[in-house]
């Protein structure tokens, strides 16, 4: 169950990353609204990984968290912001998905 919420966790920090991209390119009233979100996304986010880090080791469940934000904000960055899909940058993020996949695998 904790690594469910710790994949959760790691989504809303996507969603929060987001959500300061879409506030950057609005004005006004729709740019609060993008940073209420992004307010509302970390906060969900930051909630689960206390949450996880009573159970999980503070370092396998930070690098998880951090891994799959900087996966699905990359992602997001190349679908929704139309940031270039390099080899270089679909390589090294596999290997990152890797990596997140190997500390699941050797934590107890």
């Amino acid at each position: 169950m904790n690594w469910i919420l710790l994949i959760i966790a790691g989504l809303f920090e996507v969603g929060f990353a987001t959500c300061l991209g879409k506030a950057k390119e609005s004005t006004g009233n729709t740019s609060l609204l993008w940073y209420g979100g992004f307010l509302v996304c970390l906060s969900i986010s930051m909630i689960l990984l206390v949450k996880v880090t009573k159970e999980l080791p503070i370092g396998t469940a930070y690098a998880v968290w951090t891994g799959i934000g900087a996966v699905g904000s990359v992602l997001v960055g190349i679908i929704v912001f139309k940031e270039p899909a390099t080899f270089w940058r679909v390589f090294f993020i596999s290997t990152l998905i890797l990596s997140i996949i190997g500390l699941k695998v050797v934590t107890k």
